[in-house]
């Protein structure tokens, strides 16, 4: 079995993306879904639905704890930690091939390289 992992070479280029990630959920209405559910009523930060990252954060926001730049802020902070653990937990994966989300044509190779290899 061949296992392929995608992401970008570098660090601070992941960051710039995550940011970039979380004001687009934002512009694409993420307040507004999280307001929705926090009108309910019934919903509260011991559910762990609420306890995932953005969603936590903003619930925070909601609840008038932080400011919505404080929101912001550890809403990307919180993606930042999330992916580190991420790349972490992959780096233990054996024998997995890493492609660099950046070099689509590079990573298009190797993996038709692996499957050739296993076409043989």
């Amino acid at each position: 079995m061949h296992q392929f992992a995608i992401a970008p070479a570098s660090r601070e280029l992941l960051h710039q993306r995550i940011e970039q990630r979380f004001h687009q959920m934002l512009a694409s209405g993420f307040e507004a879904e999280v307001r929705a559910l926090f009108a309910r009523g019934d919903l509260h930060t011991d559910l762990p639905s609420i306890r995932c990252v953005g969603y936590r954060q903003m619930w925070s926001y909601l609840e008038g704890e932080i400011s919505y730049d404080e929101m912001v802020y550890r809403g990307v902070c919180a993606t930042r930690q999330l992916a580190k653990r991420q790349i972490t937990w992959l780096r233990g994966w054996e024998g997995v091939h890493w492609l660099d989300s950046e070099k689509p044509e590079q990573a298009r190779d190797e993996v038709l390289q692996v499957v050739g290899a296993i076409a043989g």
